[in-house]
């Protein structure tokens, strides 16, 4: 087995996603969102960086509310609404809600993840911050569905290395639909 580091290279050279296969990507999200009970509970979704599906046009579509996550640059993650208020870069210089409170497990329906890699088992690659992982070790994040997205040449058949603290997630999004793990 690979090291995270060698496959984080690695992943990140197979992560092409042209206009088909975003579109495809999200309307699979969509689709995902329909299905869910999400009342009037927000979805997180994410900003992306180069090589992650564009999830934001979800803003144009009558869907709930959306959150961004918003990263102090030391290990720690929330979600804020994200509405008309301007973003600003977060601790990791990403694009993020600059005010409002932070959202509780319990306001969001869902949670869409990026990856450089996701396995069978349900268990992301990321980038190696621990971001995510560290909001779902916390129990109430984990009960929160949380879907990886990422294009299927980045779905691995063996399982990737594993820390005590992953949480797998309920399951992944590709250009090829939704997927569970077995």
């Amino acid at each position: 087995m690979s090291t995270k580091p060698t496959l984080r290279r690695h992943f990140k050279t197979q992560r092409h996603l042209d206009e088909a296969a975003t579109r495809s990507i999200q309307d699979a999200v969509a689709a995902l969102i329909d299905r869910s009970d999400c009342g009037n509970r927000h979805v997180g979704i994410y900003w992306p960086l180069p090589g992650e599906a564009n999830l934001r046009p979800l803003r144009c579509s009558p869907h709930p509310p959306l959150a961004l996550p918003v990263a102090d640059g030391l290990g720690a993650l929330i979600y804020r609404n994200w509405d008309e208020e301007p973003l600003q870069p977060d601790g990791c210089g990403i694009p993020a809600p600059a005010a409002g409170d932070a959202l509780k497990p319990d306001q969001l329906a869902l949670l869409l993840v990026p990856a450089l890699a996701v396995d069978g088992t349900g268990i992301r690659l990321g980038y190696g911050g621990g971001y995510y992982d560290r909001l779902r070790a916390d129990p109430a994040w984990a009960a929160v569905p949380a879907w990886v997205v990422l294009p299927s040449a980045c779905l691995v058949a063996e399982p990737l290395p594993r820390e005590p603290w992953d949480v797998p997630f309920t399951g992944w999004i590709t250009e090829q639909g939704a997927g569970r793990p077995a």
